[in-house]
């Protein structure tokens, strides 16, 4: 059996997850050609973790602007696109134009008009776009597909979804590229991206009209020196006064956040421990969505990025009774730790509530492994042998495309007080 080869673009935190897997438990199926970034320290870094930590062998290396050189000269089935989310569609689009089928980390992208581009592309080419939705494939989240799909609670009519990001995770996003809107979106798409997705794969359905408000109501400085708060340093690796600052992350106490971006910012001047209070930040922290779906289920989200723990709850009503399910989370910081346990499950809890019946609790078999145990189960989809999947976990662009497109028109409502209709962002092809 022939293997099948991969190049990778953008080398930071969530690239790992990716170019591991392939030089260690999915070798004798797959090979890794090349890297590309715009960081040569970077690339350098993942191919001592190749070499090191894999046994795996260096791979070349190319910068970003010798993109279609490197497909040219590998001739790779896919590429994989880990890189800003903002630049996304410009590899995914490329790498199809050239003539490779791609896997693209979430969000697909952070705007419709990139998405647009991306739908036409697709379109044009007839290649492969995979969106890397981790959380479907959760033991928890498809128990839950598998009792809506089985009509445990009939048909579902409402959906009200909490997700809370707690004050080292939640924080993380506002250190990094992710606090300007420009790069992600905002966490309506950069985060929620998975949210929506799970929504549109356990009820079966698309959002079609979206509604939402959202503000930075406690990171920023203007929210810190409201509540008397002082955090005067630009970004916290070697400064005094970030030393007893919770919130404050030091790149130089974990030698892969070193090694991946401090040694590396004399190339691009990117600063991933930059101060949560500083100014600079145009994301929200605070968000409440409203969607009505194409089968007239309604939606209530909340997200909160500064919560005392980490996790979510969900409730499903329909025409037959209630799920609910309470989770717990592992908190994380991106790229920081043992990635096995980012996002990892501390708890759970799936009660079914008949309309005319007792409660029960329904038993999940926990999965290891990051994101609730997903994150094996998924690279086993796309790296190793296939496996029959009744749940129809597998995302591709249209996916991909659903679920921003509600973060997306968010972010739309939020900057204009009116309701969005999906249908006026971009066009999808039959």
């Amino acid at each position: 059996m022939s293997k099948k080869t991969y190049v990778l673009v953008g080398t930071g935190g969530r690239a790992g997850f990716f170019y591991t897997a392939l030089a260690k438990d999915f070798r004798e199926q797959s090979e890794l050609l090349a890297f590309c970034d715009t960081n040569q320290t970077r690339m350098n870094y993942a191919n001592q973790i190749l070499t090191e930590q894999c046994g795996y062998h260096e791979v070349p290396t190319y910068k970003d602007h010798q993109f279609d050189e490197m497909i040219e000269a590998h001739k790779p089935d896919y590429v994989i696109v880990t890189s800003i989310d903002r630049t996304h569609h410009r590899y995914i689009i490329r790498a199809m134009e050239l003539g490779c089928d791609v896997i693209t980390e979430k969000p697909m992208t952070v705007d419709e008009e990139k998405c647009q581009e991306i739908l036409d592309a697709v379109e044009k080419t007839g290649r492969n776009v995979r969106v890397t939705f981790n959380y479907r494939y959760a033991p928890h989240h498809t128990k839950a597909r598998e009792l809506i799909m089985n009509g445990t609670i009939g048909d579902v009519h409402s959906v009200h979804f909490e997700w809370l990001l707690n004050t080292q995770h939640g924080a993380d996003y506002f250190r990094r590229w992710h606090r300007d809107k420009r790069n992600s979106g905002g966490l309506l798409v950069h985060k929620s991206t998975h949210h929506f997705d799970l929504v549109n794969f356990w009820i079966g359905s698309q959002p079609e009209t979206v509604f939402a408000f959202g503000d930075l109501l406690f990171y920023g400085k203007e929210n810190a020196e409201r509540r008397g708060e002082r955090h005067d340093y630009p970004r916290a690796t070697g400064h005094a006064k970030a030393k007893e600052d919770p919130f404050a992350l030091h790149l130089d106490q974990s030698e892969g956040l070193k090694a991946m971006y401090f040694d590396a910012e004399h190339e691009d001047g990117y600063q991933r421990d930059q101060n949560v209070f500083g100014d600079g930040i145009s994301i929200e922290d605070t968000m409440g969505v409203l969607v009505k779906y194409k089968n007239r289920a309604v939606l209530t989200y909340s997200l909160n990025a500064y919560m005392p723990w980490e996790g979510y709850r969900i409730a499903f009503n329909g025409s037959k009774g209630r799920i609910e399910m309470n989770i717990v989370e592992q908190s994380y910081v991106n790229a920081g730790g043992d990635r096995a346990i980012e996002g990892a499950l501390q708890g759970h809890n799936i009660t079914v509530y008949p309309m005319f019946d007792a409660p029960y609790r329904v038993e999940v078999e926990e999965g290891e492994g990051g994101h609730g145990g997903g994150d094996p189960v998924l690279l086993n989809d796309l790296f190793g042998e296939p496996v029959e999947d009744p749940f129809h976990r597998a995302a591709n662009h249209v996916d991909g495309a659903r679920s921003i497109l509600t973060g997306i028109a968010a972010n739309r409502a939020i900057r204009t007080g009116l309701p969005v209709q999906i249908k006026d962002l971009v066009k999808f092809y039959n």
